[in-house]
């Protein structure tokens, strides 16, 4: 065979063996976009716009637990503001409290209700039962939630449905709590985070530090869930459930864990929204905002690692954006954008990548085809012409096979 000739066939790029590793690919992306949000961020955003980002972060942890429990396990979650609101009403009583110093009653408390903490506020006094409640409740509360829905083998719409009953029925238990729970206007009016004063623009920055932060871990642990034994059999669960209950395993506890993580994420990003928003009301933890936090997952990818965190993070920017320059238009920009991403990408943003190296590839899986002079002729003909067949072998151009497959 003779070597190709320049400009005879498209020449193919060869990538390193080890780009080619997912690994590689992956941590690669990872250390990027420590790189971006550690280094560049705060460089180059003000600190209102680098505010904005930490908020988007945080939303961004919710969207990572759905894509967990949505992409990987075909849980679709669309109560995930009942959590991110649990872990951001914790966190506020606790700054409410800690403004009002020791034994002091919060001031909303003071003008609606009637002067009294109660007494479920007390333990909320102290920062380390502060975190344990917002890691361990709302995880522990989508556990027995978990338990009682898919032990009854209930899935898909109707667990969707079921899901978005409760988080209308937690916004509507928080208006009516008013003297509990601030009612519409939520808690607002924090002064200090774990004893830093909100006010000074360095502790600010360190807010967004610490959710950037944990932004990352979360993406890491959700990475080696997915690579284990136990992410093997959520996607088996996903996609046969009864033939892993046939194997033996329990696909109702395989859920729960996932819709558990999940939770958690959620909880820990609502518990850094209130300090970094300043604010957390019944408007954060409805409907609305859980289907909103979903559009950012499917938008980028469920299925994927950094598409949920991607998809939420741009949904988030492209809200922000398009509000401030169309008031009254840019919920139709965002409608346009799902749709169109739901029609011509299915798999989210992130599949954007590997679709254009599919067409590339098949561009250029063109034969080479070199000079006349190359081409030989087959074996067992002559001059490139077929040879007559054996004598006594069947003519197969006018044989007919009839319906047993056998020669007529």
């Amino acid at each position: 065979m003779s070597a190709a000739r320049p400009g005879s066939a498209r020449t193919a790029v060869a990538r390193p063996d080890w780009w080619r590793r997912e690994g590689v690919r992956l941590w690669g992306g990872i250390a990027l976009a420590v790189v971006l949000l550690v280094g560049v961020a705060p460089a180059v955003l003000s600190d209102f716009r680098l505010n904005l980002l930490a908020k988007f972060l945080c939303l961004a942890m919710v969207a990572v637990g759905i894509g967990l429990a949505w992409g990987r396990g075909g849980m679709l979650v669309l109560g995930q503001g009942v959590f991110f609101g649990l872990g951001g009403y914790l966190m506020a009583m606790h700054m409410k409290l800690s403004d009002a110093g020791p034994g002091g009653v919060p001031d909303f408390m003071l003008l609606y209700g009637d002067g009294v903490v109660p007494g479920w506020w007390e333990p909320l006094r102290s920062p380390v039962v502060t975190v344990l409640a917002i890691l361990l409740l709302p995880a522990g509360l989508a556990a027995v939630l978990g338990l009682a829905v898919f032990r009854r083998r209930v899935r898909g719409a109707y667990f969707a449905i079921l899901s978005q009953a409760l988080a209308a029925a937690f916004a509507i238990l928080l208006v009516g709590q008013q003297k509990v729970t601030g009612g519409t206007n939520g808690l607002n009016g924090f002064r200090s985070f774990f004893g830093y004063d909100l006010a000074d623009p360095v502790n600010k920055r360190m807010l967004y530090y610490i959710a950037a932060g944990v932004l990352v871990v979360m993406v890491v642990v959700v990475r080696l869930l997915m690579r284990s034994r136990y992410g093997e059999l959520l996607v088996a669960v996903r996609d046969q459930e009864n033939r892993v209950r046939f194997l033996g395993y329990d696909p109702a506890v395989v859920k729960v864990v996932a819709y558990a993580v999940a939770a958690a994420f959620a909880a820990v990003g609502g518990a850094l929204f209130a300090p970094v928003a300043g604010i957390i009301s019944p408007a954060d933890v409805g409907v609305v905002p859980s289907i909103a936090l979903l559009v950012g997952v499917a938008i980028g990818g469920r299925a994927t690692l950094l598409g949920p965190v991607l998809g939420s993070i741009a949904v988030s920017w492209a809200e922000t954006s398009l509000s401030e320059q169309f008031p009254s238009f840019w919920t139709y920009f965002q409608g346009a954008l799902f749709i169109g991403v739901v029609a011509f990408l299915p798999n989210g943003l992130a599949s954007l990548g590997g679709a254009l190296r599919r067409r590339r590839a098949r561009g250029s899986a063109v034969p080479e085809v070199g000079p006349a002079s190359d081409v030989r002729p087959a074996a067992g003909s002559a001059g490139g012409v077929p040879a007559d067949p054996p004598a006594g072998a069947p003519d197969v151009t006018t044989d007919t096979v009839d319906t047993a497959g056998r020669h007529a």
